[in-house]
């Protein structure tokens, strides 16, 4: 019976630790600019860096409006040297909320996607 115990903890302590390494291996959103939920002005770009290297072709970001059009310049990407630094260029936006919508692949080929909002003053 002990035997059968220590079988089932070695076995699930495996796949604890397995999963766990798993779900790091994927590329997440580590912080942005503007940041989720923050009233801001008007900013100039939306920049979004990642826990790991994106893939550039593959990764895409935009902002919409309250009424869901898109209100950026149409230029994400990933930028320069940095491989986790997806930014986009905005015009002069008018108070009121935006939605910042992103889809990556890492070059680990793991996708992700996501969305948050900020504020306009």
């Amino acid at each position: 019976m002990i035997k059968r115990y220590m079988l089932a903890t070695f076995w699930s302590a495996v796949l604890l630790l397995g999963w766990s390494g798993y779900a790091a291996a994927h590329s997440s959103l580590h912080h942005s600019d503007p940041t989720a939920n923050s009233t801001v002005a008007s900013p100039p770009v939306v920049q979004l860096w990642f826990s790991k290297p994106l893939e550039a072709s593959f990764s895409k970001v935009s902002v919409v409006d309250g009424q869901g059009k898109a209100v950026d310049k149409g230029d994400g990407a990933v930028k320069g040297e940095d491989a986790k630094l997806l930014e986009i260029s905005l015009p002069t936006l008018a108070a009121g909320t935006y939605k910042v919508i992103w889809r990556i692949v890492a070059m680990d080929g793991h996708k992700a996607k996501g969305e948050y909002s900020f504020t306009v003053k």
